[in-house]
């Protein structure tokens, strides 16, 4: 019985395609603040109105929703997430899109598509599966991949061609690939994000246009001589003992002036290199919604790097410490900063990640509406969609989380949302609690 009530659970429609959230506290990300007491009509999908709860009329036919005393916030987004690419982990990655979902994520980046991530795309947009809204990167250029600066041209012609939203950029590349690979980017109209190949190097990737240059990677090989950058290790942690941290002010006013976005993805950082044993983040409750094989292998991966005879724990704390400062740095120099966490990797759980992440970046001193604005706003901003999705304003499309705090005072309240709505479909918490037992279940048994 309890099976069957879950599977209704999960099959059933939001109760109508209106909706009014009543009496509820609005953080629009228009500004800084609360508008108090409202009432938010949302008709066909999309908001209506937004207005005082005594100047606004409930209409006929709506479904109300009592929200007095809640907080209606935009809906997140993940611009540095991972859907599974391999087509016969199709069942996986749908159980990851719910994940990001339960969580308030309605709209995620893929960093390493694939073909059949396209219809995919299309089916989220459609409604016909739960899950965020997809803007999807068609499967990595790198050393591999692109052998030269031809076949870079190729793979963008055809991965433009073929309707990805932008290209990914991995390790490996050859200077004279990536600079073939942006000029026909720029050729073809398609943005290119991500990593910065060590042959590349930060200051190239922003002369380059790079739309976003994700895990601050490369930075710190720019805070050291050049005659000291080879063999940097994981992200650059084998060369903190030369890194100058004067150097900082330049690359980031370098970042700013060049208009390119960084996506920080602290906690990927955090979860392999700070202090503590590797048995007490497999005690994360949020790990109960991945499979086993996969902690097993988050497990084996981080500690292999920190028992290699290499690893220096001191060096390590000092690379966490100075990507800090690169992100207060950047953070005060009005770079655009964009909200990811690399999830699902090393022991981020997709969405139940965003807390953790959002923790990092208040660590380096970004206060919680610029880190709300890093998550909602912005990305919608980057993408050419600030009038589609990001803001609780008329007109918008429906994306909306619905929290019991104000986020303004306490991030933590972002962990358990009350309700989340994707485009105008309503997951209220007992809807959003059968999608996480559905995907718990499936990840019990195994097979991935």
């Amino acid at each position: 019985m309890a099976a069957l009530l879950l599977a209704v659970s999960l099959m059933a429609p939001a109760a109508g395609a209106d909706h009014v959230f009543m009496h509820v506290h609005v953080i629009t990300m228009d500004e800084v603040g609360v508008l108090e007491d409202q009432h938010v009509v949302v008709t066909d999908g999309r908001i209506a109105r937004i207005g005082p709860a005594d100047e606004v009329e409930l209409p006929d036919g709506h479904r109300q929703i009592d929200a007095r005393g809640e907080w209606l916030l935009p809906g997140l987004t993940e611009m540095h997430a991972h859907v599974p690419p391999d087509h016969a982990d199709e069942a996986f990655a749908h159980d990851m899109l719910r994940l990001f979902l339960a969580h308030g994520v309605t709209t995620v980046r893929g960093m390493l598509g694939a073909p059949w991530h396209l219809p995919m795309r299309d089916a989220l947009a459609n409604g016909e599966l739960d899950g965020p809204r997809l803007y999807t990167s068609g499967p990595s250029l790198n050393g591999n991949s692109v052998e030269s600066p031809e076949a870079g041209r190729k793979m963008v012609r055809e991965q433009a061609a073929a309707g990805y939203d932008l290209l990914k950029i991995h390790p490996g590349l050859s200077l004279e690939a990536f600079r073939a690979i942006a000029e026909t980017a720029d050729e073809e109209g398609i943005p290119f994000a991500g990593h910065v190949p060590e042959a590349v190097g930060v200051t190239i990737a922003l002369a380059a246009g790079m739309a976003t240059i994700d895990h601050l990677d490369g930075y710190v090989h720019t805070l050291v001589p050049a005659s000291r950058r080879a063999n940097g290790g994981f992200f650059g942690v084998a060369l903190v003992a030369h890194a100058d941290a004067d150097r900082i002010p330049a690359i980031v006013r370098a970042t700013r002036d060049a208009g390119v976005g960084v996506v920080p993805t602290e906690t990927l950082m955090v979860n392999v290199l700070a202090e503590g044993d590797t048995d007490t983040l497999l005690e994360d409750p949020a790990l109960a919604y991945m499979p086993e094989s996969w902690r097993e292998r988050w497990a084996a991966g981080r500690n292999n790097l920190r028992g290699r005879p290499e690893f220096d724990p001191e060096a390590a704390e000092r690379f966490l410490e100075l990507r800090r400062e690169l992100l207060a740095a950047m953070y005060e120099a009005g770079v655009e900063i964009l909200f990811g966490s690399d999830a699902p990797q090393i022991f981020n759980v997709p969405g139940a990640s965003v807390r953790p992440e959002m923790a990092t970046m208040e660590a380096a001193g970004m206060s919680r509406y610029d880190i709300l604005a890093s998550a909602t706003r912005g990305p919608a901003r980057h993408f050419g969609a600030d009038d589609v999705f990001g803001r609780v304003a008329t007109g918008l499309e429906a994306d909306l989380v619905l929290v019991a705090g104000n986020p303004l005072d306490d991030l933590d309240h972002l962990r358990h949302p009350v309700g989340v709505m994707s485009r105008g479909e309503w997951y209220d918490r007992d809807r959003l609690d059968a999608l996480l037992e559905s995907v718990r279940r499936s990840s019990a048994g195994g097979g991935r």
